[in-house]
């Protein structure tokens, strides 16, 4: 009679003297191989590409006219490829996992057993993803916010509900001077002449309420404050020519989607031009159309105020009547 504890289920024989068992861990770990070279491939195949051009930039803006504004892009892409491939190594786990495993039969397979290495893998590996986009998010940022103590172009940026006034100063800070300025109204949308080749630097500040001041072209969006705060950012160089929306990206009340301006990009010649005539007591209008260039902004127009309609109770309808 054989005691119970020296018992071996038939089951357990079957399956550690299974001479296919080595086979199937052999097979089980040439799938993880391929799994691997495919991702390193689907990566080769993806940089070896251009990505942004070809997928619309994954949702960031193109076609950035500053060093700053490649740097940021290129970031976002290269995380979205590396995002991308971890997503394919992961899923292509996952269907494995439901492949190899699927329910053989009516018994219910081990619940106690572990792989130290899988866990030691799927807990340093995130921790190694994170700490690499950190590193590169860090590098990134700290240079695109670099200021410098002698920008060659200083404009102080003034939001209120809802347009801009662009001011060029003589220096940085509060206590700099105004040069020339150039106010945006209801009727004329306000044009930021600025130069290429020159380093510029804004100096936000707002009237009333939390503004923004966004040029996708430039990829800063900058939040424009009330109050003492004075939001500061610099770009090295514009470094193409022509004409770019600007908008407000802080919702900031009731006309805030038509609180636009646009960004007109030109020569330095014809930029330190445009600056003298407007020292000179020339209008906006009047100095751009001293440098050949359109007199009112070719990008975005006027919001209708309707200041002169009677919306609420027209005086063509009899009262009660509805409309």
């Amino acid at each position: 009679m054989v005691a119970r504890s020296s018992e071996v289920r038939p089951s357990a024989v079957r399956h550690s003297a299974s001479p296919g068992a080595g086979g199937r861990r052999r097979r089980g770990a040439g799938r993880l191989a391929g799994l691997g070279l495919g991702g390193v491939a689907l990566l080769v195949l993806l940089t070896g590409c251009d990505v942004g051009r070809t997928f619309d930039g994954f949702g960031w803006p193109q076609g950035g006219i500053t060093a700053e504004s490649r740097r940021m892009y290129d970031l976002w892409i290269a995380s979205c490829i590396a995002a991308l491939a971890v997503g394919v190594f992961v899923w292509g786990l996952i269907f494995w996992c439901v492949i190899r495993y699927r329910k053989r039969g009516n018994e219910l397979p081990v619940q106690t057993r572990y792989n130290m290495p899988m866990e030691f893998l799927y807990t340093i590996a995130p921790i190694l993803i994170v700490s690499v986009l950190f590193y590169y998010t860090a590098i990134v940022q700290t240079d695109v916010n670099k200021t410098t103590k002698n920008p060659d172009v200083t404009v102080e940026v003034v939001a209120f509900k809802w347009n801009w006034q662009f001011n060029y100063r003589d220096g940085q800070g509060r206590e700099a001077n105004t040069v020339a300025s150039v106010l945006g109204t209801s009727e004329v949308i306000p044009v930021l002449v600025l130069p290429t080749g020159r380093s510029i630097r804004f100096e936000e500040q707002s009237r009333d309420v939390i503004h923004s001041f966004w040029v996708p072209e430039l990829l800063f969006k900058r939040d424009v404050f009330p109050g003492s705060v004075r939001n500061v950012f610099e770009v090295r160089n514009l470094e193409t020519e022509g004409a770019y929306v600007g908008r407000c990206a802080e919702l900031c009340g009731t006309y805030h989607a038509f609180m636009n301006f646009e960004l007109r990009v030109v020569s330095p010649e014809k930029y330190d031009q445009f600056l003298a005539a407007k020292k000179a007591g020339k209008s906006t209008q009047e100095a751009l159309q001293a440098i050949g260039q359109k007199p009112y902004a070719e990008k975005t127009e006027p919001f209708n105020t309707r200041r002169t309609t009677a919306n609420f109770n027209p005086d063509s309808v009899a009262p009660g009547a509805g409309r």
